[in-house]
């Protein structure tokens, strides 16, 4: 049965989760994802898209484009926030681990193993759940939900081309490594150059593309990439882009 009581951390928490993993035109009771996640924490599938949407309404890249529904956050919704604000890597990590185990607990158990089985089972193919692998989960499905899956440049959408990118590397700001602001979706070859200082983003949102006379002399760098040279990107409909970050980028990544 439903509950009518106040929202506990754990449920905050997987709420959170799923609100960074799920598209924003998503957030609703008959989206099956949320029916599933809202029967393991005793929640309706009502409520929980309820409290989806409130987070939204918290959300800076949400309320400036005006397409905030329910203003009815609580105090909690509101220190979630915040604190997601202010710690994003821990707190992505405890979001993650939360969904985690709620969506564990619905897995159907795989009954009785024989003993011979059992040993080897634990000896060579328990997975070992990490707290970098749990972030980096948590980075990825929100950074992927909020571009709706759309390399952010060209609007390619296949999956298995599609990675979420760091603006800042992982290796120079540890406090914002799973800060979804410090990501973009971008496909497998896109990333590879901004990684490498090839292309950049400017603070008016359109891409930047290097003079390095190698790349420029490439007709398939001409093709694929150069070609995007003052267009405009797709914008994330959650969480909006850190210019911080991209500040940082175009100062000691980008190949200018």
């Amino acid at each position: 049965m439903a509950s009518s009581s106040p929202w506990t951390r754990q449920q905050l928490l997987a709420a959170f989760a799923l609100y960074c993993r799920l598209p924003f035109g998503r957030l609703h009771r008959g989206n099956p994802e949320i029916i599933r996640v809202a029967t393991a924490i005793g929640r309706s599938p009502s409520a929980l898209a309820m409290k989806l949407n409130n987070i939204a309404s918290l959300d800076p890249a949400i309320t400036a484009s005006g397409r905030a529904g329910l203003v009815n956050a609580s105090a909690a919704d509101r220190e979630m926030w915040r604190e997601m604000e202010a710690d994003s890597d821990n707190f992505a990590v405890e979001c993650q681990s939360a969904l985690t185990e709620v969506e564990e607990s619905l897995e159907e158990p795989a009954g009785d193993i024989p003993e011979a089985d059992s040993r080897t089972l634990v000896e060579t193919d328990r997975p070992v759940h990490t707290t970098a692998r749990i972030g980096q989960n948590f980075f990825r499905s929100a950074v992927l939900s909020a571009y709706g899956g759309r390399c952010c440049i060209t609007g390619l959408s296949i999956p298995t081309l599609i990675v979420a990118g760091h603006i800042v590397p992982w290796s120079m700001d540890e406090r914002n490594r799973l800060n979804p602001r410090n990501g973009l979706a971008l496909s497998v070859l896109h990333e590879r150059a901004f990684d490498a200082g090839l292309i950049t983003i400017n603070d008016d949102l359109t891409v930047r593309v290097s003079a390095n006379p190698t790349a420029r002399n490439d007709d398939f760098f001409t093709a694929a990439v150069e070609r995007y040279d003052r267009a405009p990107i797709q914008l994330p409909r959650k969480f909006g882009i850190g210019k911080e970050f991209l500040a940082f980028h175009r100062e000691h990544i980008f190949q200018g």
